[in-house]
């Protein structure tokens, strides 16, 4: 199978970056001939800010590329991950008129919230979901300005006006069932949207868990719920360490903390191999989120070494931790009950070994590179198939 693969890169690189380049290299194992696209939002300051507006909502020089690009590698599909902003919704025409099929990975929630988090003020919001995003504008919700909040609710007003999003994309790929339904309920067409999760591009080795140590793994931002994480080991004080890995705009908050708070270290930003190091000493990972989350990697990456989750009940995480089996769940956003759960865990060493037992066999069975692979070709089968029955004037 002839594949190209698209994706518009952010300033700081997220997890739809790394699964833009497990699944590429997925492929490639498996024999396909894969080809890739991609822009970096670098490119972004060296754009006019009123052409950089217009080329986000309908940006025809992209569409014109991905369609030079088709025909000339013969791709039968092309999978986006990202088209915001640079390559606009445009480009899953584009994929058409060279004859390809289309597949997008919804890695956030973009299609129907312009900060792509569903949280507006530290709070879950849907004020959006399945109306005209001017609520959105109003709260400047995108990068905090009205003006830019506008040029993303007028890509997605455009483009579902124009039914791009319901006839020019023949196959969605969402992380979790959660997220499959939100889309749902935003307009997606139901028998377009599969369930796929995140993976990992191999296994990592198991670790023991026998560091003597709760861990964080994140950017440091009020969405990935910080707050809570620090007022829990207020409570918790120096009796279970804690350290926190990662960088982003609350890391002064982590610093002051990492002085004030008995027990908390910051690591600063790690490597993927430092993280993993530090995931097979951990006791526990703390995941504290107050947004809905996608389909977290870090979550996924600690049950690849056997470490137990204690998570919000929210969103994707309520769905991918089952209590008991592979970690422990608590209300979001309650640093008191956060803190209950952790120290439980830190105290039923068996019930604590039960769980590692059941993070590995969870990765196992869901998360695995070869249960993705099947999962995604089946997809791309789905996605040829509904290319190919279309009438013919939706593949021009």
């Amino acid at each position: 199978m002839k594949v190209l693969v698209v994706h518009n890169f952010y300033q700081q690189a997220g997890g739809e970056d790394t699964v833009f380049r497990a699944e590429t290299a997925l492929l490639r194992r498996h024999g396909h001939d894969v080809q890739t696209f991609a822009v970096s939002n670098d490119l972004i300051e060296q754009t006019p800010r009123l052409q950089a507006a217009a080329q986000t909502i309908w940006n025809t020089r992209m569409a014109r590329k991905v369609t030079a690009l088709v025909r000339e590698y013969g791709s039968e599909i092309v999978h986006f991950h990202n088209t915001f902003p640079l390559l606009s919704p445009a480009v899953y025409g584009g994929a058409r008129a060279g004859g390809a099929a289309v597949v997008q990975t919804l890695h956030n929630f973009r299609l129907l919230c312009a900060n792509a988090l569903l949280l507006r003020d530290g709070h879950i919001c849907e004020d959006c979901l399945g109306k005209l995003p001017l609520s959105a504008v109003q709260h400047s919700c995108y990068r905090g300005s009205r003006s830019a909040s506008a040029v993303v609710a007028a890509m997605q007003t455009v483009h579902r006006a124009a039914g791009t999003y319901r006839t020019d994309v023949d196959a969605y790929i969402a992380l979790t069932g959660f997220a499959r339904d939100k889309f749902i309920a935003g307009g997606l067409p139901p028998e377009r949207i599969a369930v796929k999760p995140n993976f990992l591009e191999e296994h990592p080795s198991p670790g023991t868990g026998d560091g003597g140590y709760a861990l964080f793994v994140g950017r440091l931002s009020p969405e990935k719920g910080i707050e809570t994480l620090l007022q829990a080991w207020v409570e918790l004080g120096a009796t279970i360490p804690l350290r926190i890995a990662g960088d982003g705009p609350l890391a002064s908050r982590v610093a002051e903390a990492e002085q004030t708070l008995p027990g908390v270290s910051w690591l600063g930003k790690l490597d993927t191999a430092e993280v993993r190091e530090q995931m097979r000493g951990a006791v526990l990972l703390a995941v504290p989120s107050v947004w809905y989350e996608g389909g977290p990697l870090t979550m996924i990456e600690g049950w690849g070494v056997g470490l137990p989750a204690v998570a919000s009940d929210l969103g994707a995480m309520s769905t991918m931790v089952r209590p008991g089996e592979n970690g422990l769940l608590f209300p979001p956003g309650d640093a008191g009950e956060l803190a209950a759960q952790v120290r439980w865990l830190w105290e039923h060493p068996e019930d604590r070994q039960r769980m590692r037992d059941g993070a590995l066999q969870t990765f196992q069975d869901t998360y695995s590179p070869q249960r993705n692979y099947e999962q995604l070709i089946k997809i791309y089968g789905d996605a040829l198939e509904r290319a190919n029955t279309a009438p013919s004037s939706l593949r021009h």
